[in-house]
């Protein structure tokens, strides 16, 4: 078996439909075989897809696992010389499979391989290219020039001499050697939803490279779930799930300092958004407390982070999945 392609399905089996078929119109020159982890079992989805896609094989979760716990139950059943982690809100438009295969079968020094995602209408979608990329977005500071050069300081983008090589894969599409999942032992169990690619990609890469081809490209979709962002705004750039996840990839990755230094800035900028807020509205409208709802969203989303505070200081082992009452962004959906 050359793939073993492995699909995680919640609520959404129209767009599995769609991403399996499109596999089958675009894949040649390789065996593959389809498996497909379901983390919602109550709905019975198995039954419709096994009825169109016979060779699919289904592994009912008992529960809402998350993304990288259902991605190594697929995992730990493969038969493929190569995995291919594969988001179900995706769609093939070219035999992008058998040009991974074809490139990882060439070079030996590559653990893995991702892609370059597309909008549905073929424009391309925007992603953080290295780890500094993504840290830096995660302190809340004041926007200015400085601030931004003194950051790319603390936090270089890093030069590698193959153009193809990244810091780390987007976990919609990861092509990736069945060694590599062996000796990592797949993803982090402890990440629900988010930052989990960017874990695992950071213990892949100790072994060898993680390449993005410009000539290999895929749709993402991006089904809406209950834990995206909204009400985006320079101090709340994350959804709250997204943000417990990041801050226990960068206690993961990078200890304990890395860690703290983050807390201690949201820590800071609490007085600091509330007063610059409060001055703006006093010259606006004379009402001090007239429009908080930005600052107010900042708040509750900061006290979720410090609620996992002391499980992530010391690393304990859990599903960090929110509770429903922290989802901030789906309670707050409505507001401007």
């Amino acid at each position: 078996m050359d793939v073993s392609i492995i699909i995680i399905n919640y609520k959404t089996p129209q767009l599995l439909i769609n991403c399996l078929n499109s596999i089958y119109a675009h894949t040649t020159g390789v065996t593959f075989e389809l498996i497909v982890v379901d983390n919602d079992p109550e709905h019975c989805d198995g039954e419709q897809i096994r009825s169109l896609f016979p060779a699919v094989q289904w592994i009912d979760m008992d529960y809402n696992a998350g993304f990288g716990r259902a991605n190594n139950r697929g995992m730990s059943v493969a038969k493929g010389k190569y995995f291919l982690l594969l988001n179900a809100d995706t769609l093939l438009t070219d035999n992008i499979i058998g040009r991974c295969f074809e490139r990882l079968n060439q070079r030996t020094d590559i653990v893995a391989c991702g892609a370059l995602q597309q909008y549905a209408d073929g424009s391309p979608m925007p992603f953080y290219q290295s780890f500094n990329d993504f840290r830096r977005t995660f302190f809340i500071l004041p926007p200015s020039r400085l601030v931004d050069r003194v950051m790319e300081t603390l936090y270089p983008e890093p030069r590698y001499a193959d153009p193809n090589q990244y810091d780390w894969l987007v976990g919609a599409f990861v092509f990736v050697r069945r060694e590599g999942y062996e000796r990592t032992g797949g993803f982090s169990e402890d990440f629900f939803m988010y930052g989990e690619d960017v874990e695992w990609s950071g213990r892949l890469g100790k072994l060898g490279k993680l390449c993005i081809f410009d000539d290999c490209r895929y749709i993402h979709l991006e089904n809406k779930n209950p834990f995206r962002r909204t009400n985006i705004s320079w101090i709340n750039r994350f959804s709250t799930q997204m943000q417990v996840s990041n801050f226990l990839w960068v206690r993961k990755q990078y200890g304990v300092l890395a860690y703290l230094t983050l807390i201690v800035n949201y820590l800071v900028m609490i007085p600091v958004i509330l007063i610059w807020r409060m001055t703006l509205n006093v010259k606006e409208s004379g009402n001090p407390f007239s429009k908080m709802g930005t600052q107010r969203i900042f708040l509750q989303k900061t006290r979720v982070l410090f609620k996992y505070f002391w499980k992530t200081l010391f690393l304990k082992k859990s599903l960090y999945k929110i509770d429903p009452a922290d989802n901030i962004d789906l309670l707050t959906d409505s507001e401007n």
